[in-house]
């Protein structure tokens, strides 16, 4: 951790301002530097290695670090290509070209796995013994120890500026620190056993590839379908609006990711309907800015005009909550506002509803929650529509 933090130190201009796009492309730089120099280093030394000795696995284990190096290259170009500027053609800016990157690093790495695979299993078919070599031994505890240091400082900058590719390199290293530990488990019992123990070990360790590639590959995935929100971010959000005057509540708040640092949002702020407008207003701008001061996040907050202080308003707005949480307590509602007639009296408000409820229970629960409203009072006409709760 100490050179890591040096390196940065010396090599990143200003570099506890990880929120400024260009400190934040210098790390995601060093930290694709550093991939490419030490595996290439190893990939060198341990090719030498599994052609002297003629071990597969030490083989295999190079080539590995072969592609690392490749994952490497191809996380610094995702990192130089996210930290573009916004243009005509993508006004939300390149920051999702580091979640392609992470893409093709997880493609690259469950293909290297299954090359692997299969020159290991020829290897077991053939029933090939290894002879022992301490050149081996050295060479793996070496690169097990590279790549120790290699999961901690990827680990430490990906979790600094919050780096999909970086952190997935960090995983990727310390699955390369336990695959070579395999190898040299594989050495050390093909003095003993009577087993192609190398060609076994090389199956195992390709298996371990594959799979981390996998795993990079799904979360990657969900990321650009889309995630839930940071439930930290999304009260820090709440929490500014709240302690407004003027804002009496909040909802409907959508927060789209469009890569790191790249976060834009709306949300619906409840407002005293009898308030000065332009007053309101200036809260509201002056929200905006701050929240995209202190926290990085671009939002547009939509006012929602509401009655406040008013006893018959609020009396309904409490029997209609009751009548929702009988169906389903963790349902809630919001914009609830009524227009009162002679003969009838109209309950307007939107239904928050988990999106695990699926849409033929959405209107089961609906039916149900107008039945439950209208059996209060024969006047009472119900509109209700749904939102997703998040």
């Amino acid at each position: 951790m100490f050179l890591t933090k040096f390196l940065i130190s010396k090599l990143i201009k200003n570099h506890k301002a990880i929120t400024e796009p260009g400190v934040r492309a210098a790390y995601g730089k060093l930290a694709g530097g550093l991939g490419i120099v030490c595996n290439l280093v190893l990939f060198v030394i341990k090719f030498i290695a599994g052609f002297v000795s003629g071990s597969v696995a030490v083989m295999s284990d190079a080539f590995n670090n072969l592609s690392d190096m490749g994952s490497s290259v191809v996380s610094l170009i995702g990192t130089i290509a996210a930290s573009q500027h916004a243009d005509e053609e993508h006004p939300f800016g390149h920051g999702r070209f580091e979640y392609i990157a992470s893409l093709i690093v997880s493609f690259i790495i469950m293909m290297v796995g299954f090359e692997l695979l299969r020159s290991s299993l020829d290897k077991v078919l053939q029933g090939e013994q290894v002879a022992f070599s301490w050149m081996t031994v050295a060479v793996l505890v070496f690169s097990m120890l590279v790549k120790l240091w290699m999961y901690v400082s990827n680990r430490y900058i990906g979790k600094t500026i919050q780096s999909m590719v970086i952190r997935a390199a960090a995983q990727d290293s310390l699955n390369d620190v336990f695959a070579t530990g395999a190898v040299l488990v594989a050495a050390f019992l093909g003095l003993v056993l009577p087993w192609p123990v190398d060609g076994i070990m090389g199956m195992l360790i390709s298996v371990l590839i594959m799979f981390a590639g996998f795993g990079i590959a799904r979360d990657t995935i969900t990321v650009l379908l889309g995630t839930p929100p940071d439930p930290v971010l999304v009260e820090q959000i709440y929490a500014m609006l709240l302690q407004r005057e003027g804002i009496e509540g909040v909802h409907d708040l959508i927060i789209h990711d469009y890569g790191p640092g790249r976060r834009m949002a709306s949300v619906h702020a409840e407002v005293p309907v009898d308030g000065d407008i332009v007053k309101i207003h200036e809260v509201i701008d002056a929200t905006e800015k701050e929240i995209q001061k202190e926290l990085g996040v671009h939002i547009v907050i939509h006012m929602d005009p509401i009655s406040v202080g008013n006893e018959k308003v609020e009396a309904l707005k409490q029997m209609a909550l009751e009548c929702i949480h009988q169906v389903n307590p963790v349902f809630g509602l919001h914009d609830f506002r009524i227009t009162d007639g002679e003969h009838n009296i109209n309950l307007i408000f939107d239904l928050e509803v988990p999106y695990s409820i699926k849409p033929a229970e959405r209107v089961k629960a609906v039916a149900e929650i107008k039945e439950r409203i209208k059996a209060q009072d024969s006047r009472f006409s119900v509109v209700i529509q749904v939102d997703d709760k998040i």
